[in-house]
């Protein structure tokens, strides 16, 4: 302790007093607790877009220097052919008026559902192509050359091109 303090504990001792405390004043006194309202935000819901529907003209391709560019194995979004590839890969090319870049509502390795070609080629594919710059509302279907011999070769219109809804992600409260 240092000497100041002690010097004024000392002159200066502690006192207590025995009366008894003072009261509030009314307005102080009649106070109450009241009920305190929390604003916790609230996220909304993310709801799946609606499917997308769209009417097209569908024809089948395989890769080969005439039906594609140069290097026919490699398609717009950098994925290569299975060198084994048939229609059950599944890939699908669409015009460029439907992909996203210009305006179109797809994008490359989105899942689509196609119905209305044949009991073989309906069915979900996946984007990896870009057709022809001449094309609109057209997607082209990858088969193989033997298929295309065998019957799968062909041009179809008042194809309906779906989106599909993704997956909703859950995730705990």
């Amino acid at each position: 302790m240092s000497i100041a303090l002690f010097l004024l504990t000392f002159l200066f001792p502690p006192r207590t007093i025995s009366t008894p405390a003072l009261a509030l004043p009314s307005t102080v006194a009649s106070l109450s607790p009241r009920s305190v309202h929390v604003a916790v935000p609230i996220q909304p819901v993310q709801r799946p877009p609606r499917t997308l529907s769209y009417t097209v003209t569908a024809t089948t391709y395989w890769p080969e220097p005439g039906q594609t560019d140069s290097n026919p194995m490699e398609t717009a979004d950098g994925s290569i052919i299975p060198t084994r590839h048939s229609s059950r890969t599944r890939w699908l090319a669409v015009s460029r008026d439907l992909l996203e870049g210009s305006g179109g509502p797809f994008r490359y390795g989105e899942k689509v559902r196609v119905q209305g070609m044949s009991e073989a080629l309906d069915g979900v594919y996946i984007i990896h192509d870009t057709m022809n710059r001449r094309h609109r509302h057209c997607v082209d279907v990858l088969v193989n050359e033997r298929e295309c011999k065998n019957g799968l070769e062909g041009r179809w219109s008042e194809i309906k091109l779906s989106k599909l809804a993704p997956k909703p992600v859950w995730q705990a409260s």
